[in-house]
């Protein structure tokens, strides 16, 4: 069923009235602190249901948003993990909110000790255009699992999936419960100043950087998903085939529009021809054509279209030789585009390209190759491509990145035991699983002693033989 692209009844919120739906919110977390299991499997129950039942009004919504988005990547890279993490925090949820023992040592007994996963209260979560859905739902689920509270900002460059997840959320959780803000750049920034108890960005690291010194206003504390210019490593005896392939899919799904998608590629230099040859074929592979196929992405806006478009100017006017997979485009439809011959002072070598462009970058050695990653800021995740499991290791423990996909692309952040969240540059604490758990709870310290008590054994006054004792005896 079409989805109605003027659903937009639900006005965007506006600036000054995002402090009255964070007190609101703030009430119910009072009324509620502390969630027992069921009530936060009752949520994530009725969450994966609408997700399930609603499914084909999402696809649709942000197929609208994009001009054209493939319905089975929405399946594939969106409503698939969103219910999967469903699904994994259901199974295990009981045992992350049960309190861990911890030890008290003989200096401190009789007593127990324990750590307990207290919601911290109101969340706030700013969702990016790229993936609408899964981005707004997979940190939503580790935050409802944790027993919060929760306001979403959704991408003013995504208005119709914006509407449709206002509508649809709002049809099982009241607004005192999770929140969905609309509204552009001006409520954005109101609503990265809110004194939330934990603010979640996704977005680019300039406007991470903002959020960060907005939310220290407040002490607010921050995960920040940044992105960066994410490597891949094609080994020297890797089978290009296998590489380019892997490397072809991590690009081309949603046009390159994926903050852990692969930036540019590293390749020995008498191997470049024949990745240029292999990578061709495997794109080719996937999309026969561009003109009115149905599997190919488009770009989400003309502005986004228009800066990939000076990315590849400014690189040709470098030096740069671009070899276009394509002959023609088909609206946004913008063809994938190899970018050889490049140096650092291009713009597509220093700014995170979010699009069908892939610098080729040729090295001599996998030492080189490293110390070429190293120089520049740490991605958000860097892929390898190689059999050998020694050099494996060396890449895995010589490199710094959010996460790391050894002869894969991007799947990593699919698997729901793994935390997901950047380092540096591309970004600051972790989500995803248990990690989302952690991150959306208070972990409390707590002491207890009954009516037995050996602490004035140490008060005052100091000079007593017994104080003397103890002091021998623990003091070493």
């Amino acid at each position: 069923m079409p989805v109605d692209s003027t659903h937009t009844h639900d006005a965007p919120v506006q600036p000054d009235a995002l402090q009255s739906l964070l007190d609101k919110q703030r009430q119910a977390y009072a009324a509620h602190p502390f969630p027992p299991l069921a009530q936060r499997q009752q949520w994530l129950k009725s969450l994966r249901q609408l997700l399930s039942r609603e499914r084909e009004v999402l696809i649709d919504a942000i197929s609208q948003d994009f001009s054209h988005r493939s319905p089975d990547e929405t399946l594939f890279a969106e409503l698939m993990p969103c219910l999967h993490s469903i699904d994994y925090a259901l199974k295990h949820l009981k045992r992350w909110m049960k309190p861990s023992s911890r030890s008290v040592g003989m200096m401190f007994a009789p007593a127990s000790a324990k750590v307990m996963y207290q919601p911290l209260g109101v969340v706030g979560i700013i969702v990016p255009w790229n993936y609408p859905l899964y981005l707004a739902i997979g940190p939503l689920v580790g935050a409802l699992a944790a027993g919060n509270r929760v306001m979403l900002k959704l991408s003013e460059f995504t208005p119709v999936t914006g509407h449709w997840l206002k509508d649809l959320l709002g049809r099982i959780f009241p607004e005192d419960m999770v929140a969905v803000v609309l509204g552009e750049a001006d409520v954005a920034v109101a609503f990265s100043g809110l004194a939330f108890d934990h603010l979640l960005f996704t977005g680019s690291t300039h406007v991470g950087k903002r959020v960060m010194r907005a939310a220290s206003e407040n002490l607010t504390p921050v995960t920040l998903e940044l992105g960066g210019k994410s490597p891949a490593i094609v080994s020297a005896d890797v089978p290009l085939k296998d590489a380019a392939q892997r490397i072809a899919w991590g690009k081309t799904l949603n046009a390159g529009q994926t903050c852990i998608a692969p930036d540019y590629v590293l390749v020995p230099q008498d191997r470049v021809d024949g990745f240029v040859d292999a990578y061709r074929q495997a794109v080719h592979s996937f999309y026969p054509t561009l003109i009115d196929n149905p599997d190919y992405t488009a770009i989400i806006n003309d502005r986004q279209l228009a800066r990939l478009e000076r990315l590849q100017t400014d690189a040709t006017l470098k030096g740069a030789r671009l070899i276009p997979l394509y002959e023609q485009g088909q609206g946004r439809r913008m063809p994938h585009t190899l970018v050889l011959d490049v140096n650092d002072e291009m713009h597509v070598m220093q700014d995170e390209i979010f699009g069908p462009l892939l610098p080729v970058v040729p090295y001599s050695n996998l030492d080189q190759a490293m110390a070429y990653i190293n120089r520049r800021p740490r991605p958000l995740a860097l892929y390898y491509f190689g059999y050998n499991k020694a050099e494996q290791q060396r890449v895995i423990h010589t490199t710094h990145s959010g996460g790391v996909s050894i002869n894969e692309t991007l799947l990593h952040v699919a698997i729901d035991d793994l935390p997901f969240g950047g380092v540096g540059h591309s970004g600051m604490g972790h989500y995803h699983g248990h990690e989302g758990f952690l991150t959306f709870s208070k972990a409390k310290g707590v002491l207890c002693k009954q009516r037995l008590n050996s602490s004035p054994m140490i008060y005052p006054p100091y000079d007593r033989q017994l104080v003397r004792m103890i002091q021998k005896l623990f003091i070493r």
